[in-house]
C-alpha cells in the first residue's frame, strides 16, 4: 500500500450532532472534547445538541468542527491507523497543527477559538459575500475578478471549481459576467469574504496570537494551504504561514495533487460531512478515498484498510 493522506475537513462542513457518536466508540476522541470544554465550557453541548443556526456562527462553527475533526483522526490513531501526510481545509489546517505536533492540542484548540472570533469580527467590519464558481478554468475566473474592484479568487477547490470572495454589492453583477462567459455561479451562505484581503485583520491578530505559543516543528508534512507545499520546519515561518492563511487563498486542489506526487495512495477525510473526499474524487483516479465522521463510517475505514 502506498502512503495515508489525512484532510480535515473545513468551515461550511458542519452539523448538529456532529461528533457525540465518535465520542461514543473512541477514548481518544472523548479525551478531545473534554479538552475542549475545559476550555470553552458549552462546546460540547454547540456540537452535540445546539440547531444549525447557533452552529453556523463563525466563532462556533471553528472551534466545534476543530473538535470533531481532531476526534476523528485520534479516532483512526487509536485503531492503528496513522497518516504520512496531512492537510486541512482552512480552519481544518488548525486541526492538523496538531495532529501533525506543530502545536499541543489545548494550544491549537485555543489558536482556532481566537481564529473564529478574529474572522467573526472581520465579517462584521467589512462586510462580504461568497460565491461557488464551477465550469471555468482558473485562468479565466482570475480574468473575470480582474474586471472588478473587490472580487477574489480564493478557494481552489478541484478542476472545474473555484470559490470567490469580496464586494456584496459586486457579487451579482460577477454572477451574471460568469454566466454570460458560460459558467456557473452560486452564491454561498456564509457570514463573510474569508481567505479573501477583507480577513488582513484577522490574520494580524493571529500573528500576534502566535508570538506566545509554543511550536515544534512538523513530525509528519502538513501541506498548507497557501502553497501546496510541505509546512517549513522553522518557528518564524510556520508563524506567518499559519496568520496569513486567514487572508490568503486556499490551494485545495494543488495539495491533492502535491500528496499524490509524493506517494500518497489513500486519502481519509476526517471530520464532517464528505467535501474534501469530493475534491480528491475530481481531482486523482485510481486512489482510494474514505470518511471517517462517525462509528459507522470509522468502523468501515478501518475494515477496509486493515483487511487489503
Amino acid at each position: 500500500m502506498g502512503k495515508i493522506a489525512v484532510l480535515f475537513a473545513g468551515q461550511g462542513a458542519q452539523y448538529p450532532g456532529m461528533g457525540r457518536d465518535i465520542c461514543s466508540v473512541s477514548a481518544k476522541a472523548q479525551k478531545v472534547f473534554d479538552m475542549g470544554e475545559s476550555i470553552t465550557p458549552g462546546i460540547k453541548q454547540i456540537c452535540f445538541d445546539s440547531d444549525a443556526d447557533i452552529l453556523s456562527k463563525t466563532e462556533n462553527t471553528q472551534p466545534a468542527l476543530f473538535l470533531t475533526d481532531l476526534a476523528c483522526a485520534y479516532a483512526l490513531l487509536e485503531a492503528g491507523i496513522v497518516g504520512d501526510f496531512a492537510a486541512g481545509f482552512s480552519l481544518g489546517e488548525i486541526a492538523a497543527l496538531a495532529y501533525c505536533g506543530i502545536l499541543s492540542d489545548s494550544d491549537a484548540y485555543k489558536l482556532v477559538c481566537t481564529r473564529g472570533l478574529l474572522m467573526a469580527k472581520c465579517a462584521e467590519k467589512h462586510p462580504g459575500a461568497m460565491a461557488a464558481v464551477l465550469k471555468l478554468t482558473p485562468d479565466t475566473v482570475e480574468k473575470i475578478c480582474s474586471e472588478f474592484k473587490e472580487i477574489y479568487p480564493v478557494n481552489y477547490n478541484c478542476p472545474g471549481q473555484i470559490s470567490v470572495a469580496g464586494n456584496a454589492e459586486e457579487m451579482p453583477l460577477f454572477c451574471q459576467r460568469i454566466k454570460e462567459t458560460g459558467g456557473r455561479a452560486v452564491p454561498l451562505a456564509v457570514s463573510g469574504a474569508f481567505h479573501s484581503p477583507y480577513m488582513k485583520e484577522a490574520s494580524a491578530g493571529l500573528y500576534e496570537a502566535l508570538q506566545s505559543v509554543d511550536i515544534k516543528s512538523p513530525k509528519i508534512p502538513l501541506f498548507a494551504n497557501i502553497s501546496a507545499e510541505p509546512y517549513p520546519d522553522d518557528g518564524n515561518g510556520i508563524v506567518a504561514t499559519v496568520a496569513n492563511q486567514a487572508s490568503s487563498s486556499v490551494r485545495f486542489q494543488t495539495t491533492i495533487e502535491k500528496m499524490h506526487e509524493s506517494g500518497a495512495d489513500t486519502f481519509i477525510e476526517v471530520g464532517a460531512g464528505k467535501t474534501l473526499s469530493g475534491f480528491v474524487a475530481r481531482t486523482l483516479k485510481d486512489v482510494k478515498i474514505f470518511n471517517v465522521s462517525d462509528s459507522d463510517s470509522l468502523n468501515k475505514t478501518i475494515h477496509d484498510l486493515t483487511e487489503n
